[in-house]
This record gives structure tokens, C-alpha cells and sequence, in this order.
């Protein structure tokens, strides 16, 4: 590896590009910010289908070779910068429990999110509205584990350390924002949300990319 990462992060404002460029800015690891705009079609561009056929955000370039999907570049960062501890190292106790939660938000928070957001994706257009109330109910059964969880072994997923997991989490919970019921009426993750949005990488993520809503 070089001693000094190229990194470079194709991302738009408040998607699951989010949570890595918190993590490159947690990690203070020099940077390159190329902006998609997803109303105009970017992501379904030929030359970024070229870097990620699946033509969604992020896509991070490392070292100029394209690397995409939210929990797999959290990992990597988190390995790749082992000196900024945003990952238990391998073999040691709470290894297991932060993989769990990483599996657990890529495999079902998230494709959740997207059936809530796009229901006719999911199901025909008059099954819609039934679509969309199966999402609702799958995103708050995983508030109520996490929730559970943070009143155990709280205050961050892996106790008193901060770890990508956190910011990965904090940014599906502020995806919950406009739903009936969003992840801060559960008191451990509000809890957990006003940590993580108290940290100054957070405070730059959003003077860099736009955001004012939910700050």
C-alpha cells in the first residue's frame, strides 16, 4: 500500500455516499470530490457505468482503481487507516458484533430504505402503498434490535468506540427523517445520532456537501 492513499469519491448530497466521506474526513485522508448529479442522470452515464455498473453512488477510485457499494468502502477504509481505529482489528472481541452490524445494515436496513423509497420497484404499481407499509415495518425492526442493542452495550454499537458502523448507522437514521415514525423517537439511537452529529466530521460533511436539514 502506498504511504499515502489516492482516493477519490464519486458522491451526491445526503445518499449513501455520505457515511464514506464522513470516514474520509474522520480519517483526515487526503481527498478528490466529484460530484454526481443524480437528477440528471449522471450515475446512468456510460463512462461512470464504466467504473460502477451498477450505476449508483459512492463510487470511491483507491489508488485509481474503482471500488463501489456504502459498506464495502467503510470497510476498507477502516482497514486501509487502522491508526484512525474506526474498525475493531481482526480477532479481537467485538470483531464479530461490528461485522454483524455492518452485514445487518447493507443486507436488510438499507434495501429496506430503497423498497420505502421506491415501492414500484418492489411490487405493481397498485401494490404500492402495501410495498411500502412491508419497508416501514422491516426499518423499524431493525430500530427496535438496535435499539436494544445501544441499551446493552450502548453508547456507540461497539460500546465506548466510535467505529464506521456508527456513521454508517447515523446516516440510514437521518434516511428515516420523513417516515411516520423516524429512528430518533427510539431514545438509544437519538442518543446515538446526537453523538455522532456532535463530531466536527460531521459539522464539514455538511458544510461541504450542502446539507442544513436534520444537522
Amino acid at each position: 500500500m502506498n504511504s499515502t492513499p489516492s482516493y477519490a469519491l464519486y458522491w451526491s448530497p445526503g445518499t449513501a455516499s455520505m457515511a464514506v466521506h464522513q470516514a474520509l474526513i474522520e480519517i483526515g485522508a487526503p481527498h478528490e470530490l466529484r460530484e454526481l448529479d443524480l437528477d440528471a442522470k449522471a450515475q446512468k452515464s456510460p463512462d461512470y457505468l464504466r467504473l460502477n455498473p451498477n450505476g449508483t453512488v459512492p463510487t470511491l477510485i483507491v489508488d485509481g482503481a474503482p471500488v463501489y457499494e456504502c459498506a464495502a468502502l467503510l470497510l476498507l477504509l477502516a482497514e486501509r487507516h487502522p491508526q484512525a481505529q474506526l474498525a475493531p482489528a481482526p480477532g479481537t472481541p467485538s470483531r464479530a458484533t461490528f461485522l454483524q452490524w455492518m452485514a445487518h445494515f447493507a443486507n436488510t436496513l438499507q434495501p429496506a430504505f430503497r423498497q420505502w423509497f421506491y415501492p414500484q420497484d418492489f411490487a405493481p404499481e397498485e401494490s404500492a402503498a402495501t410495498s411500502k407499509e412491508y419497508a416501514r415495518r422491516r426499518v423499524e425492526g431493525v430500530w427496535d434490535r438496535l435499539d436494544a442493542h445501544l441499551a446493552a452495550h450502548g453508547p456507540y454499537l461497539l460500546g465506548e468506540t466510535l467505529s464506521v458502523a456508527d456513521l454508517y448507522a447515523t446516516m440510514l437514521m437521518r434516511w428515516s427523517r420523513n417516515m411516520p415514525k423516524p429512528a430518533t423517537q427510539w431514545p438509544h439511537l437519538a442518543a446515538l445520532a446526537q453523538r455522532v452529529k456532535a463530531r466536527p466530521s460531521w459539522k464539514k460533511l455538511y458544510e461541504v456537501e450542502g446539507l442544513s436539514e436534520w444537522a
